[in-house]
């Protein structure tokens, strides 16, 4: 089926899972939007953010005639996951970011006790312990909240010795020793995911949104027969405000150049 993919978030750490969604499925046309001139979500209320998810849902599937559509944030992940799930079941499916990763922990027989760096908002929402909980009771649960591990990426510190240090006081923690894998619960910490396995030697298995939740889709396009045959157009990654600091951080998340649009849905 030869209709784009949409992909959202509060801002432009979800271009890390564009990039791995564009990898994994070329042929595909990927429609980015990020809501820019809302972000953070992160210090919004739940039902604020899941009006922001679902006019945004609605924009990539009406307007852009989206035949799937990713959440790429997790705050919005599980403000509204489920919402728009039954909203549009059956008619296109919706992916978060959260499950597919809980899907893949519940799987491995070797990870008995995991931690969880993320937001504050994330860590808040209990929407990890809550899913992980239910599908595998007896998994050990450790939650960290990493705050200025966001501000510190988009300033681009990373594989310097501001981040070395940041990173490490943070997983020093008590609350993550002795853990099997860690969530990286958010999408810009892909940016230092070589960090933070280098901190643990390679003997923590860590666990990002990205490759897991591209092949994640995939499997669901191949499912529905919904791949397309081969691409039609240019991937469009669209913001809802734009500033060049934007643009310069645009490249650093999605690995190459790409062309900013702004477009406002707010006020049409």
């Amino acid at each position: 089926m030869n209709a784009p993919i949409g992909i959202f978030d509060s801002g432009i750490g979800g271009l890390t899972v564009a990039n791995a969604i564009s990898g994994v499925l070329p042929r595909e046309q990927l429609i980015y939007f990020g809501d820019t001139a809302h972000l953070p979500y992160g210090d919004k209320s739940k039902e604020l953010v899941r009006h922001y998810s679902e006019k945004i849902t609605d924009y990539l599937i009406h307007d852009k005639g989206c035949k799937a559509v990713v959440i790429a944030c997790n705050t919005a992940s599980s403000a509204a996951y489920e919402f728009l799930r039954d909203k549009y079941r059956g008619v296109v499916p919706i992916i978060s970011v959260i499950d597919p990763i809980i899907e893949a922990i519940v799987e491995d027989d070797t990870i008995h006790h995991v931690g969880l760096i993320a937001t504050k908002a994330t860590i808040a929402s209990g929407v990890y312990q809550e899913k992980l909980q239910r599908r595998k009771p007896d998994i050990r649960y450790a939650p960290l909240a990493t705050p200025l591990l966001v501000p510190m990426i988009e300033e681009g510190f990373h594989n310097n010795n501001i981040s070395h240090a940041l990173i490490h006081n943070y997983l020093q923690n008590e609350a993550l020793s002795h853990i099997d894998a860690l969530i990286l619960g958010c999408t810009h910490y892909i940016i230092v995911r070589k960090e933070i396995d280098e901190f643990y030697g390679g003997q923590v298995k860590l666990f990002d949104s990205t490759h897991i939740v591209a092949n994640k889709l995939k499997k669901i396009l191949e499912k529905e027969g919904l791949l397309s045959e081969g691409r039609l157009k240019n991937d469009e990654f669209l913001l809802s405000d734009y500033t060049e600091a934007f643009a310069k951080t645009a490249r650093m998340f999605y690995g190459h150049e790409i062309k900013l649009v702004r477009k406002d849905i707010w006020n049409e």
